[in-house]
């Protein structure tokens, strides 16, 4: 791993990544400035004291959920199978898997609309979560199975051993040993659901099943376009995702660098 030892290099990094770092929080500070301008703080009490607040992030946290959930037991079993089982023909059928991140999310909202329409699912939550799980699992089984190809094979071997199946080194070896690239798929997949803008709009025209990310929009419509009302609304939305970061943040760092470098 890189290491700045002499003094000079650890102030000529620090100086590069806080130059890095500023025009990513350019945009975090005029936020919360334009938040705080006019009533200051009374702006988030307004907010707060909208009666459908809650029900924006009761269907954000279900499509989350449901999301993650989905992620997570197919990047597993995926994974698993693409890094540790032997089956015939796997690397094409796992090139074919990443050949779905060239798919960009607005060329497939008309596939998309037909598919749940079709299957009478629209305006439901799984409109929503059924295709944000599937543009997520590409890249999570990416990660997940570059973490598992640096899991040594010998323990699967003792276990054979000892009498273990497939299934039982999955749940006890396998589970167990990836935490730290399931809590980075947990944060990553959290973020791309609790901010996806474009699916929601589309396929959540009831507002009882709306998501937080279209609660800004609502109040431009709500407070007249009261700029500080929608912000204040954009830095709520944004809590969520914050504590969850500062909570796994860890286990996110190591193995989202795990999995991208074994």
């Amino acid at each position: 791993m890189f290491e700045a030892r002499t003094r000079r290099a650890k102030v000529v990094l620090q100086i590069v990544i806080t130059l890095l770092v500023l025009p990513f929080l350019f945009p975090l500070i005029a936020m919360v400035q334009g938040s705080l301008a006019g009533a200051g703080w009374q702006n988030y009490l307004t907010v707060l004291s909208v009666p459908e607040l809650p029900l924006f992030f009761r269907n954000s946290a279900v499509v989350a959920l449901g999301t993650i959930v989905i992620v997570y037991a197919l990047t597993m079993l995926a994974a698993f199978g693409f890094s540790k089982l032997h089956i015939r023909g796997k690397e094409v059928y796992f090139w074919m898997l990443l050949a779905a991140l060239t798919l960009p999310e607005v060329v497939l909202l008309t596939p998309l609309f037909s598919t749940t329409t079709t299957l009478n699912l629209y305006n439901t939550y799984w409109a929503v979560i059924l295709p944000l799980a599937a543009l997520q699992v590409p890249f999570t089984i990416l990660l997940a199975r570059n973490f598992m190809n640096g899991i040594p094979d010998e323990l699967f071997d003792a276990a054979r051993v000892d009498g273990a199946g497939t299934v039982k080194g999955f749940w006890y070896i396998i589970l167990p040993l990836t935490r730290p690239i399931a809590a980075a798929i947990i944060v990553l997949t959290l973020i791309g659901a609790w901010n996806d803008y474009l699916l929601p709009l589309v396929f959540l025209v009831d507002p009882t099943t709306q998501t937080i990310t279209l609660l800004p929009q609502f109040f431009v419509g709500q407070f007249s376009n009261d700029q500080t009302k929608v912000l204040a609304s954009a830095v709520i939305t944004a809590i969520p995702e914050i504590a969850a970061y500062l909570c796994l943040q860890r286990l996110f760092e190591r193995g989202l660098s795990a999995g991208a470098l074994k």
